[in-house]
């Protein structure tokens, strides 16, 4: 059973939800909070598997949540579901932890699937979503989309796909019986040959070219 806890300021919102994600045998709502605030103090008592958080909100936004929350939990995923599709509102939250970042107008059994995903580590973006991070990469000034994994060697290429299938690094250096330091050397390393800033960018380039 994958324990939800549900962040959101609009009461209709939340009832519609809880009684469509209901209907999914291995989904609970376990609580439901009014503001960011209340979600850091549910989390703190209720210890859910994922959150579904939404960026507006009073007293405390989504974004500023998901930043805390993540700090203190990060093995808890986080799943923006929200009106707002800004450009701000997604890569702030992508930056603070979430793992996803999805529209409230996705099909409800499609926000069941992300839930599913996103507790096994997975990324979800929406179908607008996804154009605006896959924008924000950047081809290398030393390579071609063509030849730009030339510029890894096995054993980088070997973390980039796990990267791209959503593992963390501690997953990937299980994974490859490597030590997590040299994960994590590997991963400064990958950001610079790639002209990244962040995982999540990378995790997109390895996805877009290792597998599809």
């Amino acid at each position: 059973m994958i324990r939800i806890l549900l962040a959101d300021d609009q009461q209709l919102f939340r009832e519609g939800l809880v009684a469509l994600l209901s209907l999914e045998e291995d989904l609970q709502i376990v609580g439901e909070a009014n503001h960011g605030q209340e979600a850091i103090a549910l989390v703190e008592q209720l210890q859910p598997d994922v959150i579904l958080m939404d960026v507006r909100m009073p007293i405390c936004n989504g974004v500023e949540a998901t930043r805390e929350i993540h700090n203190l939990y990060p093995w808890i995923q986080i799943l923006v579901l929200t009106t707002f599709d800004e450009d701000e509102y997604v890569f702030q939250s992508l930056e603070a932890g979430a793992l996803g970042y999805l529209l409230k107008s996705t099909p409800y059994q499609q926000v069941a699937i992300a839930i599913r995903n996103i507790q096994s580590g997975y990324s979800q973006l929406g179908p607008t979503i996804a154009p605006k991070v896959f924008a924000q990469i950047k081809p290398s000034a030393s390579a071609d989309n063509k030849n730009e994994r030339d510029l890894f060697n096995q054993r980088e290429l070997a973390i980039l796909r796990l990267l791209g299938l959503g593992k963390s690094n501690q997953e990937i250096a299980q994974e490859l019986k490597f030590a997590e330091g040299t994960i994590k050397n590997h991963m400064t390393n990958i950001f610079c040959q790639l002209g990244v800033r962040d995982r999540t960018q990378a995790a997109l380039w390895a996805y877009q070219n290792l597998l599809k």
